[in-house]
């Protein structure tokens, strides 16, 4: 999408400090970061939400979250533990309508949730 500032970033149109690519994914750090360790992954297909998904993003959606196991073990914090989140709509926290998996750590996180 045209006017989608994660896609801009997939496209090397806007900056971002990457931490991780490959041919389906990219991961940036977040720009107003909650945690030492906030990493946003996003697909490179754009999705707008997970009620968008289709039965062939399987894949994609399962590769999201090997790719954040994959960072959280580079970022040094997958034996002490991390959260990885995705809001769907504005109810859920949905900011940016480009599907995107928030890893979260670097700390003990807060409870409760929500």
């Amino acid at each position: 999408m045209a006017d989608c500032i994660f896609c801009k970033i997939v496209a090397g149109e806007i900056p971002s400090t990457l931490v991780y690519t490959d041919e389906r994914v990219t991961a940036f750090r977040d720009i107003n970061p909650v945690a030492p360790t906030h990493i946003l992954i996003i697909p490179q297909k754009h999705i707008e939400t997970v009620n968008d998904l289709a039965p062939e993003d399987e894949k994609l959606v399962g590769h999201l979250f090997t790719a954040a196991r994959k960072i959280a073990a580079a970022e040094g914090i997958a034996d002490t533990g991390y959260r990885l989140i995705i809001n769907c709509g504005p109810d859920g926290g949905q900011v940016v309508y480009h599907l995107h998996l928030h890893l979260i750590g670097g700390q003990r996180m807060r409870h409760p949730m929500g």
